[in-house]
C-alpha cells in the first residue's frame, strides 16, 4: 500500500489495526505502512491533518507517536522547525484540554523531548528552548483543565530531563541535566509546593475530581523533582534501600522551613478517606501514595545538607509526622500506601544514625508505635509480603548500631527486638496450615526472599539472644513431639503431617540462620552453647527423617536441612571459620589460654608471643600440651578451630566431640541423599552444593578422605547406589546437569591421595569406562538412539567434572591418555549424528572447550610427547564438524537461533580461543608438514562467523564474550591469516570490531581495542619495512601487503574506527581508557591527514574564546610522541590522552561552549 495520498479514512483505519486489531497479519502490515509515514516527506502535513481532523484518540495518538519519532531523530530538524512544532502542540493542548489522557500525555512528551535536545539551541542569540517556564504559567491562568495541563508538562520535562538515552553521548545528557537543574529545577519544586499549598488551602470534595487529578499530577511533580539525578550517579533502583538524595545546597532554604515537611504529612492526612466508595480505590491510595513516596526522598536527604542542630530539628518533624501516622493508620490499608510506609520507615535509619533517633524527643513512643505496626505485619503475612523487608531492614539496621551508641538514652530494642524475632517466627508457623488447607502459594517456595529475610532476622535475633534461643527451642520441642505422635499414631493422618512437616522446616530455617549470624565480637560462649543446644535438635530431626526412607520424605524440610548443615559448615567447621574460638572444655584444663599469654608477657618471652599471633594469623591449630596434677590425660588450646561450647552439649547428647565428628555426620546426610533422593532434583541440586562447597578447602579434604562415606562414594559412583547417575526414561535431559558438579568434587576428593598413581585412577573411572565401552557396542550395531543418547550426555557431563577439577599436568595426562584415542571418536560421531540436537551438543562441545583449558599449565606436555597437537587435532574435528553440519540447517526462527546455532558456535569459540592461547601448541608445524587441520578449524571460524548477524554479536552476551577475545587472539598470533581473508570477509571482521568498539560491556570494547591495535601495528610495521626498501623486506611482506592495498581501497574503515574512539574519549564515560589509547596512536600515525581534519572540524565548531584553549589540548595530546609504536612512545601517548580528556572535558563543559551533541566525531 502507498502512503502517498492517503487519505484520513484510511489512516484512521490502519490506526484502528494497529491498537485495536486482533488479526496479527493485519496490524504487522499497519504497523509496516504507519513506520513509512514518519520517513515520508508528508509526515508532517499528515500528522496535522490526523490532530485536527482525526475522529478517533488513535488517530491523535498515532499523530503524537510519530511526531515524538521525528523531534528524536540523531540528525534533527531545522531550529525554526522544531519550534513551530512545540508553539503549535502548545496552541493545541490549550485548544483541546479534553483531549483522551494517553493522547496528551504522547503530546506533553512531545513538548518535553524538543526541550531538552534544544536546550543549548541558540537563535538570534537567545536559548529559545528555554522559555517553557513562561508557556507553562499560561497554562496556570486558565481553567483547571488547563492548569493540569501545564503541571503535565513540567513534569514530563523533568522527568525526560532525568532520563538516559543511551543512543546518544552521556557527555551530553549530563550537561543538559546540570544546566536544567541549576537554572530550573529549583524554581519548578517550589512552583510545585505553592500550588499544592493552595490546592490543600481549599476544602477538598469528594465529588471534585478535576482537584483530585490536579493533586495527583502536582505530587507526581514533586516526585520527579526529588527523584532528579542530581550528581550523575544513575542509581540502581534495585538498591533502593540504601539510595540517598543528593540534595543540591542552594535547596537547603526549602528544607529547613519546616512547612515543606508539614505539607506532605497534611495532605497524606486530608485526602477524603471517603472517596474510594466514589471513585475506585486506585485513585484515592494513589494519590497518598505519591505524598508518602515525596516523603520517603525527604527522609533521604543528604546528612551533610544540615548542620547537627538542623539535622536534629529535621528528624524530629519526620518522627512527628511518623507518629501521627501510626496513630491514625486507616490509609495504610492499601497495599501500594502501606508498601510506601514501610520504604518510608526504613529510610529514616539509611540516613540517620540510632544515636540521633533516641534523642528525638518522642523516640520511646514512636519506637512502640513502629514495633506494634511491624508485629501486627508479621503476623499478616499475607497482606503486601513484598513489604516486610523493608521492615526488617531497619530493624536489622537499628539493632546493628546497638554497639555503636554512646548517649545514655534508652534505646529500647532491648524490649522490642525480641518481639520482633518472635513475631516473624510464630506467623511463619501460623501460615503453615492455611496454606496448606487453602491451596495458597507457599512462602518457602520463594527461596529468595525466605534467604533474604532470614539474613536481615539474624541479626535482629541477636538482641536478647537468650530470649529467642528459648522460645525457639520451646516451639522446636513441641512440634517435634507433636510430629513423632503423629508418626507413632495408628491412623495417620497425611494432612497433619505436612502441616507439622511444614512447620519444622521453618524452624530448621530460623536454627540455621541464627546459628549462622553469629558474630567474634559480640558472641558469648553463652551464646555457643545455646547455638550446640538448637544444632543438637536439627541433628535429631535428620535422624528422624532418614529413619523413614525410603518410604516418605518432604522435600522443603530436606532443603531446609541442608541450608542449616551449610550454615553451621561455616560458622563452626575447617576452613570456614569466622572466629577465633575458645578453649575446648577449658575447665578441664589446669591452666587456660588467658593464663598462658599473661605468663609470656610477663616473662617477657615476646617471640613466643608473636609466634602465636602469627600461627593465629593464619588459622593454624597450635597444640599446647599442658600437664596438670589434676589431669590425668592431655589436652590441648585449640587457637584455631571449633568452638567448644557447642560441641559440649553436642557431645553429650549426640557424642559429637570435634568438627571430625561433624564432617561425618555431613557426608553420611550426603551419602542419603544421593541414595534415596534421586528423584527429588531440587534437593540433589542442593546436596550436591553443599558437597561441592564441603570440598574446596584443602585442609577440610584431608580430613573427608578418610571418613568411610567419602570412601564408599569414591569407589561405588554408580546408578546402583546413586540413582540419580542413571539414564532412565522416567529422569528428563535437565535431570543430568547436576552430575557435572558430583564429579568435581568427588574428583576433588580422589585427588588428595592420588598422586601418580595410575590403577587408583583406572579404578576410579572404571564405571565410566563401563559406559563408554557400552555406548561404542551400541554404535557398532543398529543401535537404539535415545539410549545412547543419554549416556553420552551423562559421560560428558562426567567428564566435564572430573576434567575441571584436574589441576595439575600428572592428573589431566591420566585422563588424556584415558579418552584418547579410543572414546574421543564416539564423541565425535555423537556431534555427526546428533548436531541439530542441543541438548546434546551442548555438554559435548563443552567438555571439549573444557579439554582445551590449559589451567594452572596442566597441558604442558612433556617435550618427547605430541599430546598437546594431538588433542588440538581432536578439537579442530569437532569444531569442523559441528561448523559444517549447523550451517547446513538454513535459516532459522528468532526463537530457535540461539538454542540451535549460536549458543553452539560460542562454545566452538570459546573452545579456539583456549586453544589458540594455551601456548601448549605450536601451530606453524602444521602448515610445516602439510597438516590442515589448523587451517581448517580458522575457516569454519569465519564460516560460522559469516553465518551470524552483526546485530546478533553484540545481543547475546555469552556469543560476544567468546567471538571478540577469540578474534584478539587470532589477530594477535596469526595476521598472516587474517590478511589472506577476501575482502568481503575483512570488511565483516572489521565492521564487527568498529560496532563492538561501542559496546557497553568492557570485555567486548576491550578485546576490540586490542584487535583493532594488532591490525594498525601489523600494517604499520609493513609500511615502516616497505620505506627501508630492502630486498629481505620486500620478500616477506606480501601478507602485509595484501592488507595495505586493502586498507588503499578502502580508507573509511580505519577513519571511522579513529572516530569511534576520539568521540569516546572526548564524550563518552570511557571505562577503559588505558585500552582504548593503544590503537588509537596507530590509527592517527597511518591517517595524521583525517586526525588534522576532525581536530580543525571540532575546533571550528566552537566559540572563538575556546578556540585556542582546545587547540592547545591537542597539541599537548602528540607532545613528545614519536612516529613509532614502540612500547616507550605508546605509554607517552596513554599518559597525554588521559590529560587530554580531562582537559578537553572542562573546556567543554565551561560557558559559552558549543551543545556536545552537535559534536558527534562519529557523524
Amino acid at each position: 500500500m502507498a502512503l502517498r495520498g492517503q487519505s484520513l479514512a484510511e489512516l484512521e483505519v490502519l490506526c484502528n489495526h494497529l491498537y485495536e486489531g486482533t488479526d496479527l497479519a493485519q496490524r504487522m502490515q499497519a504497523e509496516k505502512v504507519l513506520l513509512e509515514l514518519i520517513n515520508s516527506p508528508e509526515c508532517l502535513s499528515q500528522c496535522q491533518l490526523l490532530l485536527e481532523q482525526g475522529t478517533t484518540s488513535y488517530a491523535q495518538l498515532l499523530a503524537a507517536t510519530c511526531l515524538s519519532k521525528l523531534v528524536s531523530r540523531a540528525s534533527p530538524l531545522p531550529v525554526e522547525q522544531r519550534i513551530d512544532i512545540r508553539n503549535y502542540i502548545l496552541n493545541y493542548v490549550a485548544s483541546q484540554p479534553k483531549l483522551a489522557p494517553f493522547v496528551m500525555q504522547a503530546l506533553v512528551q512531545v513538548i518535553a523531548k524538543i526541550t531538552k535536545l534544544g536546550w543549548f539551541e541558540v537563535l538570534k542569540d537567545q536559548l529559545i528552548f528555554r522559555d517553557i517556564t513562561a508557556d507553562v504559567k499560561k497554562f496556570l491562568q486558565g481553567t483547571v483543565d488547563h492548569y493540569i495541563i501545564g503541571v503535565m508538562i513540567l513534569s514530563e520535562l523533568t522527568q525526560e530531563m532525568n532520563l538516559v538515552d543511551y543512543s546518544r553521548p552521556s557527555a551530553k545528557h549530563r550537561k543538559i541535566a546540570t544546566s536544567f537543574r541549576d537554572t530550573s529545577l529549583k524554581d519548578i519544586l517550589m512552583l510545585a509546593c505553592s500550588l499544592l499549598k493552595e490546592l490543600l488551602a481549599k476544602p477538598l470534595t469528594i465529588q471534585d475530581q478535576q482537584q483530585e487529578s490536579l493533586a495527583m499530577h502536582l505530587l507526581k511533580l514533586v516526585l520527579n523533582c526529588l527523584n532528579f539525578d542530581f550528581i550523575g550517579n544513575s542509581a540502581d533502583e534495585s538498591a533502593d534501600d540504601l539510595c540517598t538524595v543528593q540534595i543540591p545546597t542552594n535547596w537547603r532554604t526549602i528544607f529547613l522551613e519546616p512547612g515543606t515537611l508539614d505539607l506532605f504529612f497534611d495532605l497524606y492526612h486530608s485526602l477524603p478517606p471517603m472517596l474510594s466508595q466514589l471513585v475506585s480505590d486506585t485513585v484515592i491510595y494513589t494519590q497518598i501514595m505519591m505524598a508518602l513516596s515525596c516523603l520517603v526522598q525527604f527522609a533521604s536527604t543528604r546528612r551533610s545538607l544540615f548542620s547537627n542542630p538542623e539535622r536534629a530539628k529535621y528528624l524530629g518533624n519526620l518522627i512527628k509526622g511518623v507518629k501521627q501516622i501510626l496513630e491514625n493508620p486507616q490509609g495504610l490499608s492499601d497495599p501500594g500506601t502501606y508498601h510506601e510506609f514501610c520504604r518510608f520507615l526504613a529510610r529514616l535509619k539509611t540516613n540517620y544514625q540510632l544515636g540521633e533517633l533516641v534523642m528525638v524527643k518522642d523516640y520511646p513512643e514512636v519506637i512502640r508505635l513502629i514495633a506494634n505496626f511491624t508485629i501486627t505485619s508479621l503476623q499478616h503475612w499475607e497482606f503486601a509480603p513484598n513489604s516486610v523487608h523493608y521492615l526488617l531492614t531497619l530493624w536489622q539496621r537499628m539493632v546493628a548500631s546497638v554497639p555503636f551508641v554512646k548517649t545514655a538514652e534508652p534505646h529500647l530494642l532491648d524490649t522490642y527486638a525480641p518481639e520482633i524475632t518472635k513475631a516473624y517466627i510464630t506467623s511463619r508457623l501460623d501460615c503453615v496450615p492455611v496454606v496448606i488447607r487453602d491451596g495458597l502459594e507457599d512462602p518457602l517456595d520463594d527461596t529468595a526472599t525466605v534467604f533474604q529475610q532470614l539474613e536481615q532476622l539474624c541479626t535482629v535475633s541477636r538482641c536478647e539472644y537468650e530470649k529467642t534461643c528459648t522460645l525457639l527451642v520451646q516451639l522446636f520441642d513441641q512440634n517435634a513431639q507433636n510430629y513423632q505422635k503423629l508418626l507413632h499414631s495408628s491412623s495417620r493422618n497425611p494432612l497433619e503431617i505436612t502441616v507439622q512437616e511444614g512447620r519444622l522446616a521453618w524452624l530448621v530455617y530460623f536454627v540455621g540462620t541464627f546459628v549462622g549470624g553469629r558474630l567474634t565480637y559480640t558472641s558469648t560462649d553463652e551464646h555457643d552453647a545455646m547455638d550446640g543446644e538448637l544444632s543438637c535438635r536439627v541433628f535429631q530431626l535428620i535422624s528422624l527423617m532418614d529413619a523413614q526412607l525410603p518410604q516418605s520424605s518432604n522435600e522443603k524440610v530436606e532443603l531446609a536441612i541442608l541450608w542449616f548443615l551449610d550454615q553451621f559448615r561455616k560458622t563452626y567447621v575447617g576452613d570456614q571459620l569466622q572466629h577465633t574460638s575458645k578453649v575446648l572444655q577449658e575447665s578441664q584444663v589446669g591452666i587456660g589460654f588467658s593464663g598462658v599469654w599473661i605468663y609470656l608477657v610477663l616473662m617477657k618471652n615476646f617471640n613466643i608471643c608473636c609466634k602465636i599471633l602469627f600461627l593465629l594469623r593464619q588459622h593454624v591449630a597450635v597444640k599446647l600440651y599442658m600437664q596438670d596434677k589434676n589431669v590425668t590425660s592431655r589436652t590441648w588450646l585449640v587457637l584455631s578451630g571449633t568452638t567448644g561450647m557447642v560441641y559440649a552439649r553436642m557431645s553429650e547428647v549426640l557424642g559429637i566431640t570435634d568438627d571430625n565428628h561433624v564432617l561425618e555426620t555431613f557426608m553420611t546426610k550426603i551419602v542419603t541423599n544421593l541414595k534415596y533422593r534421586g528423584r527429588c532434583e531440587s534437593v540433589i541440586l542442593r546436596t550436591l552444593q553443599f558437597l561441592n562447597d564441603l570440598s574446596v578447602g584443602y585442609s577440610l579434604l584431608k580430613k573427608l578422605v578418610k571418613i568411610e562415606a567419602v570412601k564408599f562414594m569414591l569407589q561405588n559412583h554408580t546408578s546402583k547406589h546413586f540413582p540419580f547417575l542413571g539414564i532412565s526414561d522416567n529422569y528428563s535431559l535437565s535431570d543430568l546437569r547436576c552430575r557435572t558438579m558430583f564429579y568435581t568434587a568427588l574428583t576433588r576428593l580422589l585427588m588428595v591421595d592420588l598422586g601418580e598413581d595410575e590403577d587408583e585412577f583406572e579404578n576410579f573411572m572404571l564405571p565410566l569406562t563401563v559406559s563408554f565401552e557400552s555406548v561404542t557396542q551400541i554404535f557398532n550395531s543398529s543401535f537404539e538412539q535415545e539410549e545412547a543418547k543419554r549416556m553420552l550426555i551423562g559421560l560428558a557431563r562426567d567428564l566435564r567434572g572430573i576434567a575441571f577439577a584436574l589441576n595439575t599436568k600428572t592428573s589431566y595426562t591420566m585422563l588424556f591418555d584415558w579418552i584418547y584415542p579410543a572414546y574421543i571418536s564416539v564423541l565425535q560421531r555423537a556431534i555427526e549424528l546428533w548436531y541439530q540436537e542441543p541438548a546434546c551438543t551442548t555438554p559435548i562441545l563443552k567438555l571439549m572447550a573444557e579439554f582445551m583449558q590449559n589451567r594452572s599449565q596442566r597441558l604442558n606436555f612433556d617435550v618427547s610427547s605430541p599430546n598437546g597437537i594431538l588433542l588440538f587435532r581432536e578439537a579442530s574435528k569437532m569444531i569442523c564438524t559441528y561448523g559444517n553440519q549447523i550451517l547446513s540447517l538454513g535459516t532459522l526462527s528468532k526463537d530457535q537461533v540461539y538454542p540451535l546455532k549460536l549458543k553452539g558456535i560460542s562454545i566452538c569459540y570459546s573452545a579456539l580461543k583456549s586453544a589458540l592461547c594455551g601456548n601448549y601448541v605450536s601451530f606453524g608445524v602444521f602448515k610445516l608438514y602439510g597438516d590442515n587441520h589448523f587451517d581448517n578449524v580458522l575457516q569454519a571460524f569465519v564460516k560460522m562467523l559469516l553465518s551470524v548477524s552483526h546485530s546478533d554479536l553484540l545481543q547475546y552476551r555469552k556469543l560476544s564474550q567468546s567471538y571478540y577475545p577469540l578474534l584478539e587472539c587470532v589477530t594477535q598470533d596469526h595476521m598472516s591469516f587474517i590478511t589472506s581473508l577476501e575482502p568481503r570477509v575483512l570488511i565483516y571482521i572489521l565492521t564487527s570490531i568498529s560496532e563492538g568498539l561501542t559496546a557497553i560491556d568492557t570485555i567486548v570494547s576491550s578485546s576490540c581495542c586490542a584487535s583493532l591495535d594488532y591490525i594498525v601495528t601489523y600494517l604499520f610495521k609493513h609500511i615502516a619495512k616497505e620505506g627501508k626498501k630492502t630486498l629481505r623486506c620486500r620478500e616477506i611482506s606480501q601478507d602485509g601487503q595484501r592488507l595495505f592495498n586493502f586498507m588503499q581501497q578502502n580508507p573509511e574503515v580505519l577513519q571511522q574506527m579513529m572516530s569511534i574512539l576520539m568521540n569516546t574519549i572526548i564524550f563518552e564515560d570511557c571505562r577503559n581508557q588505558w585500552s582504548v589509547s593503544r590503537p588509537l596512536l596507530g590509527l592517527i600515525l597511518l591517517n595524521e591527514k583525517y586526525f588534522s581534519e576532525l581536530r580543525a572540524t571540532l575546533i571550528n565548531s566552537q566559540p572563538d574564546s575556546k578556540r585556542e584553549v582546545l587547540d592547545q589540548c591537542f597539541r599537548n595530546l602528540m607532545e613528545g610522541v614519536e612516529q613509532n609504536l614502540l612500547v616507550k612512545n605508546r605509554d607517552r601517548f596513554t599518559q597525554n590522552m588521559s590529560v587530554f580528556r580531562r582537559d578537553m572535558a572542562e573546556a567543554l563543559r565551561s560557558e559559552g561552549a558549543s551543545d556536545p551533541g552537535s559534536l558527534d566525531m562519529m557523524s
